[in-house]
């Protein structure tokens, strides 16, 4: 048997984290059965549905590294296949139209509540005559229809992630709505459960990796496979990614698309690697960093956790920063380029390239987010030049303007600066001025940077020599030292 999963997002807003997560964990299980990952997009509510959310998904997917080796299949180019499985239950009598009013089902509801009881549907329409279907279309009366559910019937499946679970059809809420009908009650718009389970028959999917959130639908889902006399796939029921407070994400709660993810300054290789994370623990515990190839060789169901997953934010930026610090300047430098710019720093990214490299090599090392670039180079790329006042309590302090005059002199008599000179230069004037390295090394970033902390100084000294502002910037710092 070959391995067939999907993911099937709905494009009515941007490609949310827990969507992408169950991405992850189909993609991940795909390879390690050597399977294919199919893309299907569910885009039959058309009032919502919109191209730039389908065009959303596709970026992340592609973003992320998650390849799909079909699609993008989408449901609203299948109605007629979905219009043929609905006759085919109506035929078998195991659908029914329904005209139940809103008002009656409102009046319904309230009276179940009144008993204390699960609101569902009573099945009032179950068995109508051809007679009283007409009568109530005559009343003009619209109608679904339903797919009829045995409150006697007990479903139960080997969940993959959860083991054995068993629902009741009387707790399935009545019979289930599985499509709306046309102006002239004819059948019209598949609902939910109804089309995957068709979409998935199709497809040939083997094994079905959602969310828990979807447990009471499989059991209907199951009834559906039955009634369509389908070969039932296995199912696996993921952990939820929670709030840090344990409650399931929204955005309400300020979570993010991937999208947002990229824009904020992760890089794809740490967020796919942090989203494995998320519901799986991989057989070396120790293990936190691993590209999905690698984790797709180690993957199943028996590490995959049923609790649900805490997003945990400090760790998205650890993971970030590690990754981060591993790529080469001349590749890193690509990724910063759009922020500076978007910062408005100007220089050429052809010409100035060679710079540009030298500054991503120096502050690779301290970066966690891509944005955080922005800052920490603000000084190499301004014309107007600001101290913090920490700056400025060091360059008052005693002989530290002797230091920074030392430093100029020698800097006069240097034809070419580098990292080894600007070494040489400290260690002279630490020798004429009879002072600590350390007054050297805080005073000289405090002049050239404007501030004590930052990235390593004998790189930064070279970036900030190359368009000739060190020298200006030692003249203004003697203004302050004096």
């Amino acid at each position: 048997m070959t391995v067939r999963v999907r993911i099937a997002p709905s494009p009515t807003g941007n490609f949310h984290i827990g969507t992408a997560r169950t991405a992850v964990f189909n993609w991940l299980f795909a390879r390690h059965h050597g399977g294919r990952f199919i893309l299907r997009i569910e885009d039959t509510d058309e009032a919502r549905s919109r191209p730039e959310y389908t065009q959303n998904i596709l970026d992340g997917l592609t973003w992320l590294g998650l390849n799909w080796d079909e699609g993008p299949l989408f449901q609203s180019k299948r109605i007629d296949l979905y219009h043929k499985a609905i006759q085919t239950l109506l035929d078998k009598g195991l659908a029914y139209y329904c005209y139940t009013t809103e008002a009656e089902l409102d009046q319904m509801r309230a009276a179940q509540k009144a008993r204390k009881e699960a609101p569902r549907y009573d099945n009032r329409h179950r068995h109508l005559t051809p007679e009283q279907r007409k009568a109530f279309e005559a009343e003009g009366r619209k109608s679904v229809i339903r797919f009829k559910i045995d409150d006697n019937r007990e479903i139960v499946w080997n969940d993959l992630v959860r083991g054995k679970l068993t629902w009741k059809g009387s707790d399935l809420g009545g019979d289930m709505v599985i499509a709306r009908t046309s102006e002239d009650n004819s059948i019209g718009q598949p609902l939910y459960n109804l089309a995957v389970v068709v979409d998935d028959i199709d497809m040939k999917i083997t094994h079905v990796i959602r969310g828990e959130d979807h447990i009471a639908n499989t059991a209907k889902q199951i009834l559906l496979y039955e009634a369509l006399e389908a070969t039932i796939p296995e199912f696996s029921h993921t952990p939820l990614i929670l709030s840090k407070e344990g409650r399931k994400l929204s955005k309400r709660e300020g979570v993010t698309s991937i999208s947002d993810f990229q824009n904020m300054g992760f890089v794809p290789e740490a967020m796919a690697n942090y989203m494995v994370l998320l519901g799986w623990s991989p057989p070396d515990s120790t293990q936190e960093i691993f590209t999905l190839d690698e984790a797709a060789k180690a993957f199943s169901f028996d590490r995959v956790n049923r609790a649900g997953a805490k997003f945990d934010w400090d760790k998205l930026d650890w993971l970030n920063s590690q990754y981060l610090h591993q790529i080469p300047p001349s590749q890193l430098v690509e990724l910063l380029i759009p922020y500076w710019q978007e910062a408005g720093y100007e220089f050429d990214p052809v010409s100035d390239r060679p710079w540009l490299e030298q500054l991503a090599a120096t502050i690779g090392p301290s970066l966690t987010r891509l944005p955080d670039a922005v800052d920490m180079t603000r000084t190499f790329f301004t014309k107007s030049f600001e101290f913090s006042q920490e700056a400025v309590d060091q360059l008052k302090k005693e002989g530290v303007a002797g230091v920074v005059q030392g430093v100029l002199n020698a800097l006069d008599s240097t034809e070419q600066l580098n990292s080894e000179k600007a070494g040489q230069i400290i260690k002279q004037v630490t020798k004429e001025q009879n002072v600590k390295k350390g007054l050297v090394m805080r005073s000289l970033r405090a002049a050239l940077t404007g501030d004590v902390h930052g990235p390593d100084l004998l790189e930064s000294w070279f970036i900030i020599h190359q368009p000739g502002k060190d020298s200006d910037r030692l003249q203004e710092a003697l203004t302050q030292a004096s």
